[in-house]
């Protein structure tokens, strides 16, 4: 019994782990993901008017709205996390433990590289209409009065677009987004892996590369950051536009599909269009994957220690 309890926890560690660092560094970077979405959806909602910096769009949402507003749609992000954060970083853990085992040591990028892309792409198919739900709620204050939405919280909006625009609508841009969580699991926790093996060997020099030092998570987080954030963000940019978009009086959506909506965004706004935004977005992935990698080590350390450890024998009289 005891046995069977040992593995059950190890089983569950990475998806708790994971799922709670991904919840923390979430509520952390909340106002930048808010600022980056309102960008990718200001050309929309104001054709012909110059973006404004990433920055500014917070400040002049705080002086207008108040500071609660740059929180906007926080119910949703931290449900999102906790169903498709806890997906993707579970699965791709335990793809990867499963891999090592089968090849008997450190597997090759393009094992992790698979691994990112099956578990990103799992984990967007179950998590996505909190995602439809979390792009509305952050757009909805920078609409006109007469066309927000005004959901109450997550639970409100999943349950009114279910009502109002069938199940379908809760799995809008499901295609650009299954892109995205592949992209962003391969840049996130692949490329952290081959850099954390890479820096151990060759630049920290940890005596033990299963247990890295604080430099070597720090260094190949930052790589993580970056890369997770450039191959991701033209996904992120399709998904949110066709998330977001209504009919127009005609009864006509803006897009009628990934293709349309990729071409469209490339005829009207051209190419660098789909890096919309690229500082805040990289302002929220870069520190989303530092805090998700720094903290997910200390977390497993304390679950370990937890669940993990071994426990004394009982003393026989």
């Amino acid at each position: 019994m005891v046995e069977s309890k040992h593995t059950l926890a190890e089983t569950i560690q990475p998806f708790a782990c994971g799922g709670l660092s991904a919840c923390f560094a979430s509520s952390i970077i909340h106002p930048i993901d808010l600022a980056k979405v309102r960008l990718q959806l200001f050309a929309t909602l104001n054709p012909g008017v110059k973006r404004p910096s990433a920055v500014s769009v917070i400040v002049n949402l705080v002086k207008t709205d108040g500071i609660t507003a740059a929180y906007a749609g926080l119910s949703a992000s931290l449900m999102r996390q906790a169903i498709y954060g806890t997906a993707r970083i579970g699965l791709h853990r335990t793809f990867s433990d499963k891999l090592e085992k089968s090849t008997g040591g450190s597997i090759p990028f393009w094992m992790k590289t698979l691994s990112g892309m099956a578990s990103g792409a799992i984990a967007v198919c179950i998590g996505t209409p909190f995602d439809v739900a979390l792009v509305r709620m952050q757009a909805d204050s920078m609409k006109p009065l007469e066309l927000r939405r005004n959901y109450k919280n997550v639970f409100d909006a999943i349950g009114r677009i279910f009502t109002e625009e069938g199940p379908m609508r809760l799995y809008a841009g499901l295609a650009p987004n299954v892109l995205r969580g592949m992209s962003m699991n391969v840049g996130m926790l692949a490329c952290y892996d081959q850099a954390k093996d890479a820096i151990s060997a060759h630049v920290t020099k940890d005596p033990d590369p299963k247990k890295p030092s604080l430099l070597t998570n720090l260094l190949s987080s930052a790589v993580a950051g970056f890369t997770s954030a450039f191959f991701s963000l033209p996904f992120d940019m399709l998904k949110s536009r066709m998330q977001d978009m209504k009919p127009n009086a005609q009864g006509k959506m803006p897009y009628s599909g990934l293709a349309d909506c990729t071409l469209t965004i490339f005829r009207q706004e051209g190419i660098l269009a789909f890096w919309t935004g690229f500082p805040a977005y990289y302002g929220r992935c870069a520190p989303h994957a530092m805090i998700i990698l720094l903290t997910i080590e200390q977390v497993n350390k304390i679950y370990r220690s937890i669940f993990l450890s071994p426990k004394p024998a009982p003393l026989v009289a």
